[in-house]
């Protein structure tokens, strides 16, 4: 399917049949029929889901009383991701209201052939698959063929105005820089840049390289290589560095136990300030700029005035830090944003 045009019926959608429900009974598709369907699936540390979560969260409130069901379902990328306490306490942040089923397995996945995050589907009033759409953006175009399936399914009302773009970079026709890829510190996926490479399931003393690849992470010190992440494994000084291209960073972590884990984070060898901090960031009375991991969940770090490359490092003294992927934040290149 591509995400520019609406699909013959062909494809019937399938249920739903989750773990766990939020915000409503199990919701039942083959029950919907004469109802347009719209169903996302994302994970609450996906960067790329959360950036997507306020565009459905709009055409929810846009469009219920037009008939339109929203079902969210939360495949996890990580283990912990199958904790119902963790996934509402995003729910809560995020601000979703409609229903969300949890995919712990990745049931509902497979059944509808998906492997990415965030990905939305457009059923039809006879409950077929009528649009796809993979990845950020496309978001006028996903609002223009929900907008198409409510009125072949019998609303007549006027519709609102498409939603203007939350960001540059998603306008139509946006051209982006090109941004560091998502980067795995776990030994199934990981991205380790240090000439010792994996143990898995051993710990490993990384050596300082002092000289860092683009698209790669770097340990320093004792760290245990799990199958999704790097923990951090002495009281020792323990550091991450990387180097990427991006206008902003973000780290899933998790603190081991009940810790809570500071992590003094710095860029190009100095401390972070008011001008490029993350949103999770906070400088302390002597000036350094320190996150505290108090939950495993997604945290912004770096927010640049502008695109550009930098070097990263995270310095942590805690044995409880467990560190599983950074993601990257693009932006439009400024020549070439369209003024039509």
């Amino acid at each position: 399917m591509t995400a520019t045009e609406i699909q013959p019926q062909t494809t019937r959608a399938h249920e739903v049949f989750g773990d766990f429900w939020f915000n409503s009974e199990p919701v039942i598709i083959s029950a919907l029929r004469g109802r347009v369907v719209l169903i996302q699936f994302w994970d609450y540390t996906c960067g790329s889901c959360l950036r997507a979560l306020p565009y459905v969260n709009e055409w929810y409130k846009r469009y219920r009383e037009h008939g339109l069901v929203v079902i969210g379902v939360h495949t996890p990328k990580f283990p912990f991701g199958k904790n119902p306490e963790y996934v509402q306490k995003a729910i809560e942040r995020s601000g979703i209201s409609y229903p969300v089923v949890m995919d712990n397995e990745a049931v509902i996945a497979a059944r509808y052939d998906n492997r990415d995050w965030p990905t939305t589907y457009l059923i039809d009033k006879h409950g077929f698959i009528r649009y796809k759409s993979t990845g950020e953006g496309q978001y006028a175009t996903t609002e223009r063929v929900l907008q198409t399936l409510l009125y072949d399914a019998g609303v007549f009302d006027e519709m609102p105005m498409l939603m203007d773009p939350l960001r540059e970079e998603d306008r139509a026709g946006s051209v982006l820089y090109r941004s560091t890829p998502e980067l795995f510190a776990g030994y199934l996926k990981g991205s380790i840049g240090n000439v010792e490479g994996y143990a898995p399931e051993s710990a490993v003393n990384y050596d300082d390289p002092d000289f860092y690849l683009g698209d790669r992470i770097y340990a320093v010190g004792v760290w245990m290589n799990d199958r999704n992440s790097l923990r951090h494994y002495e009281h020792e000084t323990g550091k991450i560095i990387l180097r990427y291209h991006a206008l902003g960073v973000n780290v899933v972590a998790k603190p081991e136990g009940d810790s809570t884990i500071e992590v003094v984070v710095t860029q190009d060898g100095e401390f972070l300030t008011g001008e490029n901090r993350g949103n999770d960031i906070e400088i302390d009375t002597e000036g350094k700029s320190v996150i505290a991991i108090t939950e495993p969940r997604m945290y912004n770090l770096v927010k640049n005035p502008a695109y550009g490359e930098h070097v990263l490092r995270l310095v942590t003294e805690s044995d409880a830090f467990s560190l599983y992927s950074f993601t990257f934040v693009s932006s439009a290149i400024p020549e070439l944003i369209s003024n039509n």
